[in-house]
């Protein structure tokens, strides 16, 4: 037997050689995720003054962080989305759209 060769029984699946609904999705989530992130660094710099939240707003500023960036993402981003999805295709096998 070949040591590359597939195994006996083993069925070779197809790779993705274009964008899918489901690689789309998950380059948006990231670009979500990474806004939130430095969204929630950039609440954290920032001094708060006398009329603060207190507690409460401490506790639900990481909240507050994820949310801005899931809307941040959805209307557009930062750009990320595109080149994520582009690194998701290669790493399938796929050929990118080169956008």
């Amino acid at each position: 037997m070949n040591p590359l060769s597939a195994p006996v029984g083993a069925t070779p699946r197809a790779a993705p050689t274009a964008r899918t609904p489901k690689s789309e999705e998950t380059a948006k989530a990231f670009e979500a995720v990474f806004i939130g992130q430095m969204t929630q660094l950039m609440l954290e710099s920032v001094e708060q003054g006398e009329f603060s939240g207190g507690h409460g707003e401490q506790m639900f500023r990481g909240v507050l962080a994820e949310q801005l960036g899931t809307a941040m993402s959805a209307k557009g981003g930062i750009g990320l989305a595109p080149h994520v999805l582009d690194q998701i295709i290669k790493l399938q096998g796929g050929a990118s759209n080169g956008n």
